[in-house]
C-alpha cells in the first residue's frame, strides 16, 4: 500500500466493515487498519476473520455476526460504537452472489437473497445515522456490483438486491445529507477473489474480460478497497449520493 495515496483524515477514524474477512471485505479491513483507522469487522467465517486479525495492528476489532439476523447486525454495531464512541464510516460490504434458475426460486428463497444482499445495508445504515449526525457527519459506503448493468444470468435475485442499493444509495443520501453525512455507492466489476477464481473464471471467463474490459488487467480486492479509502476520507467531503464504478472499462 505504501506507493499509493495515504489520508491524514483517516487516522483514527473509527470503522465498520461487513463481510470483513475474506474478499473484498479482507482488503477493506487491511487498507483501512493500514490508515491508521479504528477497524471493526463482523463475518460467518471465524476462520478466516481469525487469520486476518493476526495481520492487522492492535485495536482492530472482530465479531461473528450472520447479517441475516438484524438484531444481531444492530447489536454489533452497539457494542464496536459504545468502544469508539461513535461510528466514522460503515462499508456495507457483506453480500452472497450464489447462482439460481429463476424456475428454482421460491419465497423462502428470494427472501433469504434480500436478507443477505439488501436488508442489512438498510438497517446498518439506520443503526449508525444518530451517532455520525451527533458527531458533525460519516461517510456510508455501499457495495454494489455491475451486474447491475450486465443482463446478468441465473442470479436474477442478487441482481435485484444490487440494483435495489444503487437506488437506496442516493435516497439515503438525500435523507442524512442535512447531518453531514454521504452515502455513496462502489461499483465493483469482476474482482478476482478466491471465490471468483475458484468457482467461476474459466477460459470464457477469461476471454470476456480480454473483450469487455478497457484495461486489460483483472482487478482485484485492493482496486476497490482503494476507491472506498477516497470515499471514506475528508478528500471527497462533497462526494455523496454517486454511484463510482470500479470495474476497469466493462461498463
Amino acid at each position: 500500500m505504501s506507493s499509493y495515496a495515504h489520508y491524514p483524515s483517516l487516522r483514527g477514524k473509527s470503522v465498520f466493515i461487513t463481510g470483513g474477512a475474506t474478499g473484498i471485505g479482507a482488503s477493506l479491513v487491511s487498507h483501512f487498519a493500514g490508515q491508521g483507522a479504528r477497524v471493526g469487522f463482523i463475518d460467518i467465517d471465524d476462520t478466516a476473520a481469525n487469520a486476518l486479525m493476526a495481520t492487522l495492528p492492535d485495536g482492530a476489532v472482530y465479531s461473528h455476526c450472520d447479517v441475516r439476523d438484524v438484531a444481531a447486525l444492530q447489536f454489533a454495531l452497539a457494542i464496536f460504537e459504545a468502544e469508539v464512541g461513535h461510528i466514522d464510516v460503515l462499508i456495507n460490504n457483506a453480500a452472497n452472489d450464489d447462482r439460481h434458475r429463476v424456475e428454482d426460486v421460491d419465497a423462502a428463497y428470494w427472501d433469504d437473497r434480500m436478507a443477505i444482499n439488501l436488508r442489512p445495508h438498510f438497517f446498518a445504515a439506520q443503526a449508525v445515522r444518530a451517532g455520525m449526525a451527533r458527531a458533525g457527519g460519516g461517510s456510508i459506503i455501499n457495495l454494489g456490483s455491475i451486474v447491475v448493468a450486465m443482463s446478468a444470468a441465473e442470479c436474477v435475485a442478487y441482481v435485484a438486491a444490487k440494483g435495489a442499493i444503487h437506488a437506496m444509495t442516493r435516497a439515503l443520501a438525500r435523507e442524512f445529507g442535512p447531518d453531514m453525512i454521504r452515502v455513496n455507492c462502489v461499483i465493483p466489476g469482476w474482482v478476482m477473489t478466491e471465490r471468483q477464481i475458484k468457482l467461476w473464471l474459466d477460459d470464457a471467463g477469461e476471454r470476456r474480460i480480454a473483450e469487455r474490459q478497457c484495461l486489460p488487467e483483472k482487478l482485484d480486492p485492493d482496486d476497490i478497497a482503494r476507491m472506498a479509502l477516497f470515499l471514506a476520507a475528508d478528500d471527497s467531503r462533497h462526494c455523496t449520493a454517486q454511484n463510482f464504478v470500479v470495474d476497469g472499462g466493462w461498463t
